[in-house]
C-alpha cells in the first residue's frame, strides 16, 4: 500500500522506515552524517533536517561523535532518528531493544511510546519479550511457526487466551487437565471451581490460572492442599512451587513460604 492505494513500489520508495535489530548504523560516518544519509534532496535542505532531527532526539552535541564510542541508548536514538528522518506512514521495528540492558530497555520503552504519541505514525514491532508487547502495544498479533494465533488487546490477550500456546507465552501460567461438570464449572486438581467460559458439561479442556490469582491459607481452609517445594524472591513477588498430587502449582506471592510447608490454595 502506498498512501491507500495499492501500487508495485520498488522498496526505496515505499512510505516505511525500518529500524534493525542491530542498529545497522554506518561506523565510518559522523552522528550527523549517519542522519543525514537517508535523506533525500538539496544539500541545504538536507543539512537543515538533519539537524531538526538531531534536536529532537537530543543529539546535538554528539553530532561529530562515530557510533563506536556511544552507549547503546544513544545508537538506539540515532537509528530512530534516521528511520523516520523521512516521515514515513510506517516505522517496522524489529526488537530494536534486545541490545541494551533491562534499565535502558525499559527507559526506552517510555521513550518510544512518546515518540509514537508525538509522530502520529504506525509502528509494527516485533519483540518476543513479553512484557514489552503488553506495556507498548494498542493491538497484539501473537504468532507460531508463522502463523497468527490471536490478535487482540494486551488485556484481551492476557486475560482470555484462545488457545494454551498464547496462554503459555504471554505471561506466566499453570495449566492443567479439566472437565467440565455444570454451567460454568470446571473440576482439575481434585476440586470443582467456578470459570469464565462455558461448554459442555463432561467436555476435557485446559484450565489456564494465573499465578497471582492463587492465593495461599491455611491447610484446612484451601480448596487444594500440597506441599512448598520451592521458594524463589524475585523483587516484586515470591515464586513459590506447590505440589499437589500429580500436579505443579506456582503461585505468586508478595507473602512467603518455606519449602517442606503444607498449604491450602
Amino acid at each position: 500500500f502506498h498512501r491507500g492505494h495499492k501500487v508495485n513500489l520498488p522498496p526505496r520508495k515505499r512510505s516505511v522506515g525500518y529500524l534493525f535489530q542491530s542498529y545497522a548504523l554506518f561506523p565510518n560516518m559522523t552522528v550527523f552524517q549517519n542522519i543525514e544519509a537517508g535523506i533525500q534532496g538539496k544539500k541545504a535542505a538536507k543539512r537543515e533536517r538533519a539537524m531538526e532531527m538531531m534536536e529532537k532526539f537530543h543529539l546535538s552535541e554528539l553530532a561529530s561523535g562515530y557510533p563506536a564510542r556511544l552507549s547503546g541508548g544513544q545508537q538506539q536514538r540515532i537509528a530512530i532518528a534516521r528511520a523516520i528522518v523521512n516521515e514515513p506512514e510506517i516505522l517496522l521495528l524489529d526488537e530494536p531493544l534486545g541490545a541494551l540492558d533491562l534499565k535502558m530497555r525499559k527507559e526506552m520503552r517510555l521513550e518510544l511510546k512518546a515518540m509514537h504519541k508525538e509522530l502520529g505514525i504506525t509502528f509494527i514491532y516485533v519483540t518476543h519479550d513479553q512484557e514489552e508487547a503488553l506495556t507498548m502495544s494498542d493491538k497484539v498479533v501473537v504468532m507460531s511457526d508463522g502463523m497468527i494465533q490471536q490478535i487482540g488487546t494486551p488485556e484481551e490477550i492476557y486475560n482470555e487466551p484462545n488457545t494454551v500456546f498464547v496462554a503459555d507465552f504471554i505471561g506466566e501460567s499453570n495449566i492443567f487437565d479439566g472437565r467440565m461438570t455444570g454451567k460454568c464449572k470446571v473440576r482439575f486438581c481434585g476440586a470443582d471451581f467456578d470459570c469464565l467460559d462455558d461448554m459442555a458439561v463432561g467436555a476435557k479442556v485446559d484450565v489456564v490460572v494465573r499465578p497471582e490469582d492463587v492465593i495461599m491459607t491455611s491447610k484446612e481452609e484451601g480448596t487444594v492442599t500440597g506441599v512448598v517445594t520451592s521458594v524463589i524472591f524475585k523483587g516484586m513477588h515470591y515464586e513459590i512451587i506447590v505440589e499437589s498430587g500429580d500436579n505443579e502449582i506456582v503461585i505468586q506471592s508478595t507473602r512467603s513460604a518455606k519449602v517442606g510447608d503444607e498449604i491450602g490454595m
